[in-house]
């Protein structure tokens, strides 16, 4: 099913201010949140697709790519769709606080403890792409150098044979809470525990391969999926395959960001391709056939006779396709005509033969200035 824009979900306008666009998904966010709708489907789906637009519309990077290509930018996983309800509430807790019980994820069978949990970095790699690959789309094996869980203690920290320990200066909820006396009557404060650093464990034993982190170095070889169709600077995002997190938490996620190899004879402008053809005088008088390099190979193309310079010959098909889409391009062909600067003395007799004939004398040929006035920059 197609996803809704991401500014309707969230009922703003694209003008929106980040100030706005945070206020419109606390309120999506409490109307939608489980533990207002405990067992609706619904409401968790609505939960999930406002989350997700707020991770887009709030981060200004992710905001322009989405202004500029839409869904297409992030090729089906731009923002927080393979998120599970504790990624939400690990990114965006905060944002229901002070309402109740929103702020925890009581809905799900969750402790009313606020326990911190931890999230790996995300990885950015740069994957350079052709024009046949962008084509045609293409399976990468990408190698990338990260944390990954310490497979000596599953990931917990704890040495062998141990395990965690409840807290006992928080008893597990991670949040210590204080009261103080003001003039203004009592204050409390609630801020993560400082023994155990908010995650309402602690361990006794360290594994003595990862030194308690439940991390270690090692490098894997990610196959990353890019369809066709994708453009320099587009970034596809793969969930779970950035840096594992300490203590066996939320993995980060791998950024791969496309960036587009420069072809010998093609230049792309969106979905369409451009060559420029140079005719010697003869072959555009008489006419010949040609070969015209194509992503897919070279094809034949027959000149008609008496062709202008500055022509355009449009091979339909023959350009990019459009990403998640179903279109594709053109391959839009600009002639030009090489006039040598030096003849013979025989060649010029015969020119000046030529000259004579009212067949070759000058004659006023309308400009077509669709096609130049967008292209008359790429080949001055």
């Amino acid at each position: 099913m197609a996803k809704r824009d991401y500014y309707e979900v969230l009922g703003v306008l694209k003008t929106a201010s980040a100030e706005d666009i945070k206020k419109e998904y606390r309120k999506k966010a409490i109307q939608y949140h489980p533990d207002k709708n405990p067992g609706d489907k619904a409401a968790e789906e609505k939960f999930k697709e406002a989350a997700e637009a707020y991770e887009v519309l709030s981060n200004p990077e992710k905001r322009h790519r989405y202004d500029r290509f839409g869904h297409a930018g992030g090729a089906g996983n731009f923002g927080s769709g393979g998120m599970s309800m504790d990624d939400i509430f690990s990114h965006f807790g905060d944002i229901f606080g002070g309402f109740g019980n929103f702020g925890r994820f009581g809905g799900f069978g969750q402790t009313s403890s606020q326990q911190r949990v931890n999230r790996g970095s995300n990885l950015r790699v740069k994957v350079k792409m052709n024009l046949q690959e962008i084509s045609t789309g293409v399976e990468k094996k990408i190698k990338v150098n990260k944390y990954v869980s310490c497979h000596h203690c599953r990931g917990t920290g704890a040495a062998n044979g141990t395990s965690l320990n409840v807290c006992v200066n928080c008893k597990g909820s991670g949040r210590i809470t204080r009261v103080t006396n003001t003039i203004l009557g009592q204050m409390q404060t609630t801020t993560a525990c400082p023994t155990c650093q908010g995650e309402g464990k602690t361990i006794t034993h360290k594994c003595p391969q990862c030194n308690g982190e439940g991390l270690l170095r090692n490098e894997e070889i990610i196959p990353v999926k890019i369809p066709a169709g994708v453009e320099g600077g587009m970034q596809l995002s793969v969930s779970g395959k950035g840096n594992a997190a300490r203590r066996g938490g939320i993995n980060g996620d791998l950024l791969v960001v496309i960036e587009e190899e420069k072809h010998p004879g093609l230049i792309r402008d969106g979905i369409d391709l451009i060559y420029l053809h140079t005719l010697s005088v003869p072959d555009a008088i008489l006419g010949a056939p040609v070969e015209i390099p194509t992503v897919e190979g070279k094809v034949k193309v027959k000149i008609e006779p008496g062709t202008q310079p500055g022509k355009v010959l449009r091979l339909k098909g023959k350009g990019l396709p459009e990403i998640n889409g179903y279109n594709r391009g053109d391959l839009l062909v600009k002639i030009n005509v090489f006039i040598p600067k030096d003849i013979s003395r025989d060649e010029n007799k015969q020119i000046e033969k030529l000259r004579e004939s009212d067949n070759f004398k000058a004659k006023v040929v309308p400009n077509d200035n669709s096609f130049f006035s967008r292209m008359r920059n790429m080949f001055d």
